[in-house]
């Protein structure tokens, strides 16, 4: 039962000894508290327990139960550490047991062996021990051998022989009641399912396994362990070294096993090192390095100097004695059978050339290469990282560019199986390098049409494919309803002037979890080989007038490719750190300009802007022409405000995240009807003034309803299911706005009778046309679902509404809606987004960059769903003039200009003064519609 029911098999022993039993059953009764103590407890206590029902067996002169009580003290001793005096036990336990007994004796030093790493060890014990457990019948026992079996074979990298004993071990479990090794079962599958490459079904049976055990009131630090392992090849090291961290803090406060903190550590180690946090990391290596050497477990303390090493490496430390370390590393760990030896290998001949030391190099960097052609993804990109520097140490410029396109055609492969946009994005980190690699190359041999190529070959690669459409699973759209009704009952409490309740936001956040965990576990649909990117097809698109300026950065410096008249040339420009600086402290100033009053700053801004320009186009500035300018911004420049660069402040501009995804944008044919949608959120300082003008404009008498319901629904209708219903309003506002804002043509702006809008059917000036009568939700309208299935296919939408960007959480970004944020995951439900959208609110273009040169955010969302062209705004601006800004985009818009020709005029329309030119330069037009 201690296994099964935990708890209740612990409450029996102790009721036993309290009975004054007979030694024999006094020694079963101490065993069984040792074991819970041993793994839900205080592992000082086990050891008491355990010796107690060993010295008890003695006494009842049974060598079958001393046997067996031995193997689980044998246990308890190497988890504290005490590795010699438990294999010791073991030794006496096989001694003294016989049959049946002594394969529960050698099953349990298998595991022993298992934790040690010496996995040869484990494999001989479990061969020895399943024979004579399936002779006696026992499934409970076989079906825990073959598990074990399983998962050293997965140790090895044996996916297939593992795969056979887990399937065999499961059909076993299904015949008994032990749930807990039920539990067992699905971790083990989510880890089988990780080392052969499938992290969403890994991280899906991982979650099913932590919820079976938190029924049983189970510990779950291996889980941990396991799940960190997966959440890392996903590219989420900063999560994976928080739960970490927190499961060791967990583990101190119960005095638990001193081999799991050890692991636990190692894992924290590899996280923070993938993380970017190299002190981190050595610190936590160090620690472990130490434990397991105590523990005399020389696979893991292996493990753990390679991660000591990798740390110091990326704290600038390179020597010749780090070579031979790493070297050594790997040498022990091929010994091993371990699938990180080339890992190692790699890693040596990384620092042998830093060094210079061409022979070395090759010697180790041939070894790692040899796992370019088996294995899991990632082991196959470390072995053709590995031959693009052999073949860059040997000057062949055609080796490295076909070792990085081999090597990103695998992460291609990979990024595919990830159904989540986030998790294709942060995976993409793991192809850094080969890119980096490649792009070197191009500029040394391949000139800029070579550069332009390999630049793109990594830009932006999400955007290649649409997520896979999250599926119709009953929890997750539960969860996301109660996660927006949670979010508006919040905010509701911030802007009453007081603050949440606790318990409102723990439900949030949990719910949030729950919410992201579902998404992550979506598979993704292969497309084939895709669309690559063909340098002529961009030349012949852009023409004789269009510019496109794509910036690469190589070894920290910004090299413009400009692109335009039949060919690519390239301009060195600035560094990139500091353009990042003076991109900061220019959106600085755009907050201090939303407001009135800051108009001495305006000249600082300005000057800001001419910095940034020499920074990020250099002499590409005077060759950009006259006409309109297409900007490629690697992530890391996201927040630039490219219309106040003096050289673009006048043009017509548009910003897309690559090349690619521009021409995509514009060979996207608009949908047929030409349907719009207007929508106006709640608690807008201007009451999103724009909207009911819009709506006036086109052709709705003022304060009034003049046209018949939409197709789509029409006022009234029923907000149906509440789909994909999730978010998290924080509040973020444009500042210094008020209501009936004065428009450009001196009217005041006019708002729908008293009793709510309904879906307003409106036209251009002159009268409503047939196909252009817009639905307007605002009110009780403007609820999720309904805003969700108007958007659906939708020609243009205009949405003005609060903006939040979630930097913790980017797919979290919101528009707040009468019922709640609308956040990005429900986007990706869309079946096609509104083919242009205007978001007429603060932060809506701020993204998160993240992976290799990838943006999470609200426009990077749209523009693979279908969505051709969105102007959305970087920074907080001011209400009243974002007003009169929108009504001259929408003029230009009626006019048949693009969104970016619009934006162009819009701004020139809009008075001099500070407020009006820092709103405008804060918006940009993205995409090409």
């Amino acid at each position: 039962m201690v296994f099964a029911a935990p708890n209740e098999a612990l409450a029996r022993a102790e009721e036993l000894l309290g009975a004054d039993p007979a030694p024999l059953h006094a020694s079963i009764a101490h065993q069984v508290i040792g074991i819970w103590q041993r793994d839900f407890g205080d592992t000082r206590q086990a050891l008491a327990h355990l010796r107690r029902a060993r010295d008890l067996a003695a006494r009842a002169d049974s060598a079958e139960r001393e046997a067996d009580v031995l193997a689980t003290l044998g246990v308890a001793l190497v988890h504290s550490g005490r590795t010699r005096e438990g294999l010791a036990a073991f030794e006496r336990g096989v001694a003294r047991g016989s049959g049946h007994t002594r394969a529960r004796v050698l099953y349990r030093r298998a595991y022993v062996w298992w934790v040690l790493g010496r996995h040869r060890e484990a494999l001989e014990d479990v061969r020895r021990a399943i024979p004579v457990l399936r002779q006696a019948d026992d499934v409970i026992w076989t079906a825990r051998a073959l598990t074990l079996r399983a998962t050293v074979h997965l140790a090895l990298g044996a996916v297939e022989r593992a795969d056979a004993d887990f399937t065999e071990a499961e059909a076993l479990w299904d015949t008994t009641g032990q749930e807990h090794d039920k539990a067992d079962a699905v971790e083990s599958r989510g880890l089988a399912a990780f080392r052969s490459g499938d992290v969403p079904t890994a991280l899906r049976l991982l979650d099913e396994a932590e919820e079976r055990y938190a029924k049983l009131g189970t510990p779950t630090f291996m889980l941990t362990i396991r799940r960190c392992e997966v959440l890392m090849a996903a590219g989420l090291a900063t999560e994976a070294l928080a739960e970490a961290d927190g499961a060791i803090a967990a583990l101190d406060g119960i005095g638990g096993q001193s081999t799991r903190k050890a692991e636990l550590l190692l894992v924290a180690a590899r996280a923070a090192r993938l993380a970017g946090e190299a002190q981190t990391a050595l610190a936590r290596a160090a620690v472990a390095v130490r434990l397991f050497a105590g523990q005399r477990r020389t696979w893991y303390e292996t493990h753990a100097r390679l991660v000591l090493i990798e740390a110091r490496v990326a704290t600038g430390h390179g020597s010749g004695r780090l070579v031979a370390d790493a070297a050594a590393v790997a040498e022990r760990l091929a010994a091993f059978g371990a699938p990180a030896a080339p890992e190692a290998s790699l890693l040596a001949g990384r620092i042998a050339l830093g060094l210079g030391w061409t022979a070395d190099a090759e010697r180790h960097l041939a070894v790692a290469a040899r796992s370019r052609h088996g294995g899991p993804p990632l082991a196959r990109m470390t072995g053709w990282a590995a031959q693009a520097l052999r073949a860059r140490a040997a000057g062949s410029a055609r080796g490295v560019l076909e070792a990085c396109r081999r090597g990103l055609d695998v992460l291609d492969d990979h990024l595919m199986t990830l159904g989540a946009s986030e998790l294709r994005a942060r995976a993409t980190a793991q192809g850094a390098e080969l890119a980096a690699l490649a792009q070197r190359a191009s500029l040394v041999s391949g000139g800029p049409r070579r550069l332009l190529v390999w630049s793109e070959r990594w830009r932006a690669t999400v955007l290649t494919a649409p997520p896979t459409r999250p599926p119709a699973d009953p929890v997750l759209l539960s969860a996301m309803t109660a996660f927006r009704e949670l979010a508006a009952r919040a905010d509701d409490a911030r802007t009453g002037g007081g603050r949440p309740v606790p318990a409102l936001e723990r439900e949030q956040r949990r719910l949030e979890r729950e919410i992201r965990s579902r998404t992550l576990h979506m598979r993704g649909e292969a497309p084939g080989d895709g669309d690559r990117f063909d340098v002529a097809r961009l030349l012949d698109r852009l023409g004789d007038d269009v510019r496109l300026v794509e910036l690469a950065v190589l070894d920290g410096r910004v090299h413009v490719l400009l692109c335009g008249q039949g060919r690519v040339r390239r301009f060195e420009a600035g560094l990139l750190a500091e353009a990042e600086r003076e991109a900061e402290h220019v959106q600085a100033g755009l907050r201090r300009l939303a407001h009135p009053g800051a108009e001495a700053r305006l000249p600082l801004v300005e000057a800001a802007g001419a910095r940034l320009q020499e920074l990020l186009l250099g002499p590409a500035a005077a060759h950009l022409g006259t006409g309109p300018v297409v900007v490629v911004p690697p992530g890391r420049l996201h927040r630039v405000p490219w219309a106040l660069l003096p050289a673009l402040r006048e043009r017509v501009l548009s910003v897309s995240p690559s090349a690619s995804s521009w021409l995509r944008a514009k060979e996207t044919a608009p949908p047929p009807g030409g349907r719009q949608v207007l929508v106006r959120g709640p608690g807008l300082a201007s009451g999103g003034a724009e909207v009911p003008e819009l709506a006036g404009r086109y052709g709705a008498p003022e304060g009034g309803r003049a046209y018949p319901p939409s197709a789509a629904g029409g006022y009234g209708a029923p907000g149906g299911a509440e789909e994909a219903d999730a978010g998290r309003a924080r509040g973020s506002r444009r500042t210094g706005a008020r209501p009936g804002a004065t428009a450009p043509d001196g009217g005041r702006t006019r708002g729908p009778q008293a009793g709510g809008p309904g879906d307003t059917a409106v036209g251009p000036p002159d009268g409503p046309a047939p196909g252009r009568r817009p639905t307007l939700l605002e009110a009780d309208d403007a609820r999720v679902p309904r805003v969700l299935r108007e958007l659906d296919g939708a020609a243009l939408a205009h949405i003005a509404a609060h903006g939040t960007f979630r930097a913790d959480s980017p797919l979290f970004s919101s528009l707040r809606m009468a019922d709640g944020p609308l956040i990005v995951h429900d986007f990706e439900r869309l079946d096609r987004s509104p083919y242009r959208i205007i978001l007429s609110c603060c932060d809506t273009a701020r993204f998160a960059s993240v992976g290799a040169d990838e943006l999470l955010g609200l426009v990077t969302a749209l523009l693979p769903l279908g969505t051709a062209g969105v102007v959305a705004c970087s920074a907080p601006v001011n209400d009243a003039a974002v007003v009169p800004l929108m009504l001259a985009l929408h003029k230009g818009l009626d006019a048949g200009l693009s969104l970016a020709e619009a934006l162009r005029d819009a701004r020139a329309a809009l008075p001099g003064d500070a407020v009006h030119q820092a709103t405008g330069w804060a918006f940009s037009a993205f995409g090409a519609a």
